[in-house]
C-alpha cells in the first residue's frame, strides 16, 4: 500500500506528459503534419524548423510547463521522491503519448523543467554548459544531450549515497540518448541540421 501513492503519481503524470503542445500548436497556426515532417517528432526543435521561432518557442513553453507541473504535483503529494517519479513519467509520456499513438517528442523541453525540480542548482549549471554548447556548435541534439548527460554527473558527485536520485538522473540520460539515437547517426556522419536550417 505505501507504493501506490507513487504509482498514482506515476500514472497522472504520465498522462500529462503525454499532452502535445506542438501538435496543438501546429493545430492553432494550421501548420504541417508533425509526425510526416522534419524529424517526424511532435517535439520542440522539429516546431522550430518546421514554423519558426515563435512557434518552437510556445511548444518549449507549454511542454517545459507541463512536466513542472507534474513535478509540483508529485513534491505535494510524495515530497522529493514524488518529484523523482513525477518527472520521470512525464518525459516517458511525452516521448510516448497514450492519446497520439505512443508517438512523441524527444522529451527535451520536459527533461529541462525535471531537472530543475529535481536538484536546482545542479540543472542551472546545465543550462549555462548547454546554451553555450547550443550557441558554439548549433547543434541542438548535442547540446540536450549534453545536458542530460551532465546533469547525471553532477547529481551523482553531490547526492552521491542517494540512489534513487542517481539512478533516476541516469535513466534520464537513456531516455534522451534513446530518442537522439537517429541524430547521433547524423552528427557522426555530418549530416546533422543545424538551427537556422529548414526542414524538408
Amino acid at each position: 500500500m505505501m507504493y501506490l501513492p507513487y504509482v498514482a503519481i506515476a500514472v497522472i503524470a504520465y498522462l500529462m506528459g503525454s499532452f502535445s503542445t506542438g501538435l496543438l500548436v501546429a493545430k492553432i497556426h494550421h501548420g504541417p503534419n508533425l509526425r510526416q515532417v522534419g524529424s517526424k517528432n511532435t517535439g520542440a526543435s522539429n516546431v522550430l524548423r518546421t514554423m519558426g521561432l515563435k512557434s518552437g518557442a510556445i511548444t518549449f513553453l507549454g511542454d517545459f510547463l507541463k512536466a513542472l507541473l507534474a513535478c509540483v504535483i508529485g513534491l505535494v503529494w510524495m515530497g522529493h521522491k514524488g518529484v523523482l517519479v513525477a518527472g520521470l513519467f512525464a518525459v516517458i509520456g511525452h516521448n510516448w503519448p497514450v492519446y497520439y499513438g505512443f508517438k512523441g517528442g524527444k522529451g527535451v523541453a520536459s527533461t529541462c523543467a525535471v531537472i530543475l525540480m529535481g536538484f536546482w542548482w545542479q540543472a542551472l549549471i546545465c543550462y549555462g554548459v548547454t546554451i553555450g554548447l547550443i550557441a558554439k556548435t548549433k547543434y541542438i541534439s548535442l547540446g540536450s544531450m549534453t545536458l542530460a548527460g551532465l546533469y547525471a554527473v553532477l547529481v551523482t558527485i553531490t547526492a552521491w549515497g542517494d540512489w534513487m536520485a542517481i539512478l533516476w538522473a541516469w535513466l534520464l540520460v537513456a531516455l534522451c540518448v534513446w530518442r537522439h539515437r537517429a541524430n547521433i547517426r547524423r552528427l557522426l556522419n555530418g549530416t546533422e541540421a543545424k538551427i537556422g536550417q529548414k526542414a524538408k
